[in-house]
């Protein structure tokens, strides 16, 4: 495995992608006017407290007010006077035992704003660095369990508790995957560097006032160093001098072993044209996945969940249907897998796979699929598949779509995807001419349509048409419109 690390940046636009053997496998997008908030860490204002839905709405200072679930609450809440840790509640209680409306409470944001809701957030507060993800108000160190070596880990979680007392910093400390066989010294500057963070982050909360944003995660061109950047990345390439002289300082400074890895694209072809990245972008748009076996998948995401239709479609096997299924499904598993991440999909999501009658192809189909999704950083949950063939999973969903980032609703469907017909439409004006004829009195009727609408009528629908100025007794004139849609129409008197 030999991961690659691609930014693109731009005036107004940061890109970075992760490429495992020339495949792409995950696209981060920032825009000024959409940067993610999930990290963020504000003081917010309580503006509605909801007994029914044991939440809280708070005011962070954003367009949309925040969410904030009893479960995600430390009890009794900590405020900006007085940010330390305390113990976590047991049972879930009452939420109006734990916060009420004008109460001012430090909140980070885990869920990006997501069509219409607002950001999720939590009281719970972590702040990530190189090695270590540290917890003001946890008592506890844990360790990565991408840590497999039984060894290592207990090492790593020897040295945090020891450097922790030695220290006397309060709180919690989650070893990342990162720090596998990072020495004392490193894993001691981390904790320094945290420890500071978090003073400065206190120093805020105290002084400023609610709606404000107290701290805020690193640009994209550095977050992803400090989330990907290991012994797995080959070489990281970046296409602006600018951000590339950024990226090495903050390397130097974090991670000076892989200082080397940094390089400048200096081709004059585009970093994401020469690697395929801009196509594999624009397909992820697209509702159709051909697999290279002549199958195909089809993704469609709703509002409600995400669903993934597998067809056969060009593979004919070699065998007998039984073996071209099982095949199929095989692929499709890897595939829906890599689709997942690279469009950033969440939520509910059901892969209605091809029916398969041997019970070990069903086995290892959904094995296929489990090992495809153990290398997805975000966290999913998979059902076995049922007697339809239908496998249900979710995968946690923190930020948007790559769709929703990159598209808007359709002016002509207004996101239904799909419009009326021409012949619709006509029997639609028909029956409009009729309603309005009776309405009122006019000389002659007049019709603006789209430019195909206009066509049926005065073609296929001609002899209609001239049966209805007969039965209203008053002519009937049509004009194509350039600016309508398809099923957009005005009957006018005239």
């Amino acid at each position: 495995m030999s991961f690659e690390i691609l930014v693109n940046a731009a005036p107004r636009e940061t890109r970075a992608v992760l490429v495992d053997n020339g495949v792409l496998q995950e696209v981060y997008l920032e825009r000024p006017g959409r940067k993610g908030l999930v990290s963020n860490i504000y003081k917010a204002r309580v503006s509605r407290v909801l007994p029914g839905m044991q939440a809280a709405f708070l005011d962070i200072g954003a367009a949309r007010n925040g969410f904030l679930h009893v479960a995600d609450i430390m009890a009794p809440p900590p405020g900006p006077s007085d940010p330390e840790p305390s113990a976590p509640a047991g049972d879930e209680p009452d939420i109006r035992s734990l916060v009420r409306e004008g109460d001012e409470l430090l909140v980070q944001v885990i869920k990006d704003p997501l069509g219409t809701k607002g950001p999720r957030l939590s009281t719970h507060i972590s702040i990530p660095s190189r090695f270590l993800v540290y917890l003001p108000r946890g008592e506890r160190v844990g360790v990565s369990s991408r840590i497999e070596q039984e060894s290592e880990r207990t090492r790593l979680r020897d040295t945090i508790t020891q450097l922790a007392e030695d220290s006397g910093q309060r709180g919690g400390y989650i070893v990342r995957t990162a720090a596998m066989g990072a020495g004392l010294p490193e894993l001691h500057a981390d904790m320094l560097y945290l420890g500071r963070l978090w003073a400065h982050i206190r120093e805020g909360a105290l002084s400023q006032a609610p709606g404000t944003l107290i701290h805020e995660d690193l640009p994209l061109s550095t977050r992803v160093l400090r989330d990907e950047l290991g012994p797995l990345v080959r070489r990281v390439l970046v296409d602006s001098p600018v951000e590339y002289e950024r990226m090495q300082a903050f390397t130097q400074a974090f991670m000076p072993e892989f200082v080397e890895r940094i390089e400048l694209h200096r081709g004059t072809s585009p970093l994401f044209d020469l690697h395929g990245v801009e196509e594999e972008i624009a397909r992820a748009l697209e509702p159709k996945v051909q697999l290279k076996s002549g199958g195909y998948l089809v993704i469609q995401q709703t509002e409600a969940m995400i669903t993934v239709d597998v067809n056969t479609g060009g593979y004919v096997g070699y065998r007998n249907l039984e073996e071209t299924i099982y095949l199929t499904n095989l692929e499709a598993a890897v595939a829906v897998a890599r689709q997942l991440r690279v469009r950033n999909l969440g939520g509910i999501i059901i892969i209605d796979f091809i029916d398969m009658q041997d019970e070990e192809h069903r086995r290892a189909v959904m094995l296929a699929l489990q090992e495809a999704l153990s290398s997805d950083r975000s966290q999913t949950h998979i059902t076995t598949i049922s007697p339809l063939g239908l496998v249900e999973m979710t995968r946690k969903r923190t930020r948007e779509s790559i769709e929703h980032l990159l598209c808007g609703v359709c002016p002509q469907c207004n996101g239904r995807g799909y419009v009326r017909t021409a012949e619709t439409v006509c029997h639609e004006v028909f029956r409009e001419l009729v309603r309005q004829s009776r309405l009122f009195q006019s000389q002659e009727l007049l019709v603006l349509a789209h430019q195909d609408v206009v066509d049926r009528l005065l073609e296929v629908e001609a002899p209609v048409l001239a049966e209805l100025e007969l039965q209203l007794k008053r002519p009937i004139r049509l004009q194509a419109e350039p600016l309508y849609g398809v099923d957009q129409y005005d009957v006018v008197l005239a």
